[in-house]
């Protein structure tokens, strides 16, 4: 049997032997591992989130920060403004999730919270519970829809698709 397995002429394994009985195991094991498994189904949760409004630059920081005293002023690029900003201003979850949003305002000002099929209003200094369920996947932006507040307080809800 010895023989039979090694090449006469330079006694190594035979490339025939390689062929006939180790090649179809290598392809047999291949085909086994490529084969698709069955997906895991995702099972939607539900996320608590909290988003906080933050002031960046306001009125009242023009004692501290001088220079945004002529921004602030008639014609300044901050006349009639406050910059304000969600945080955080992404958030990730997977569709069909549901999400417990916690709103909270710690400022003077009043905010809102505004995202496709769903609106709140934050006011000052108070903190609002409010439910949402991400029934399709994409990239849906939220926005405090106070005038002077826009374009800088925004966010993005990225829902990934479920399967």
């Amino acid at each position: 049997m010895r023989s039979a397995l090694l090449c006469r002429r330079c006694g190594r394994l035979s490339f025939s032997l390689f062929y006939a009985l180790i090649l179809p195991v290598l392809v047999s094991i291949a085909i086994a591992c490529a084969k698709e498994t069955p997906a895991t189904h995702y099972r939607p949760r539900t996320r608590e989130l909290t988003v906080t409004t933050v002031p960046l630059l306001t009125k009242e920081l023009q004692t501290i920060y001088p220079y945004l005293t002529q921004d602030f002023e008639r014609g300044g690029v901050l006349e009639g403004k406050e910059v304000y900003t969600f945080v955080p201003n992404s958030l990730t979850v997977v569709q069909g999730d549901t999400v417990h949003f916690t709103l909270i305002n710690p400022e003077d000002d009043a905010h809102s919270f505004v995202l496709p099929g769903l609106s709140v209003t934050l006011r000052p200094q108070s903190k609002v519970l409010a439910d949402y369920i991400a029934r399709n996947a994409g990239v849906f932006e939220y926005v405090c829809d106070i005038p002077g507040h826009l374009p800088f307080m925004y966010g993005q809800l990225v829902v990934l698709a479920a399967d």
